[in-house]
C-alpha cells in the first residue's frame, strides 16, 4: 500500500497531494508498530524466538528474512527440501508442454517470501562462504548472474529448512561436506 500511495503522489496536485501524504505519514507510523508488536511477539515466544536465532545464525539472514521465514513460511523445518522449494517458489520446473521441451523456471509459491529470500542471498553472495563459493562456481561455469542466484537462493532455502528441522545453528563445515 506504501508503494501505491508513493506512485500516486507522483500523479496529484493540490489538496489531494496533502491528503495522500498525511495517508502515506500514517501508514508508516502504522508499519513500524506492527513491526514492534511482531517483534516483541518474536521475544515473548520461545519457540519463535529459538526458531528466529538459528534462522539469524546463518550469514546473509537479517531480522527480515528470520521474521519473514518465521511468519509466512511456519512449514519450514517440517516439509523435505523439495517439498518446501516448490512452496516457496525457487524450485527448478520443467517448461515442457507436448513435444516442446523448455528450459526449467522457477515459478509460484510465495512471492513475499522468494522476494526476502532474494535480498538475503544477494547478501549471502557476498558474506556466506558456502553461497559465495557455488554463486562463483556457477558464474565461471558460464551461467548468467540471475540464474546463479536463484540456484543460491534454492540452496540456502535448503540450508535453512534443515537447520530448523535439526534444530541446529549455522554449521559452514557441515554444510560444504552436503
Amino acid at each position: 500500500m506504501l508503494t501505491a500511495e508513493k506512485n500516486r503522489l507522483g500523479t496529484v496536485r493540490g489538496s489531494v497531494r496533502q491528503d495522500i501524504e498525511a495517508h502515506l505519514e500514517w501508514l508508516e507510523k502504522r508499519l513500524e508498530e506492527l513491526e514492534a508488536q511482531l517483534q516483541q511477539a518474536i521475544r515473548q515466544s520461545p519457540l519463535w524466538l529459538e526458531r528466529v536465532n538459528l534462522l539469524r545464525s546463518a550469514p546473509g539472514v537479517g531480522e527480515v528474512t528470520s521474521s519473514t521465514l518465521l511468519v509466512n513460511l511456519p512449514e519450514l523445518g517440517s516439509l523435505s527440501h523439495k517439498q518446501i522449494s516448490s512452496l516457496v517458489g525457487v524450485a527448478p520446473l520443467n517448461h515442457d508442454s507436448g513435444k516442446h521441451r523448455g528450459k526449467q523456471v522457477i515459478w509460484g509459491g510465495r512471492a513475499q517470501v522468494r522476494a526476502v529470500l532474494y535480498m538475503a542471498t544477494l547478501v549471502a553472495s557476498r558474506s556466506n562462504p558456502v553461497i559465495k563459493a557455488f554463486y562463483e562456481r556457477l558464474c565461471q561455469k558460464g551461467k548468467p548472474k540471475k540464474v546463479a542466484l536463484t540456484a543460491c537462493m534454492h540452496k540456502l532455502l535448503i540450508i535453512l529448512n534443515a537447520m530448523v528441522k535439526s534444530a541446529t545453528p549455522w554449521q559452514p563445515n557441515l554444510v560444504e561436506q552436503a
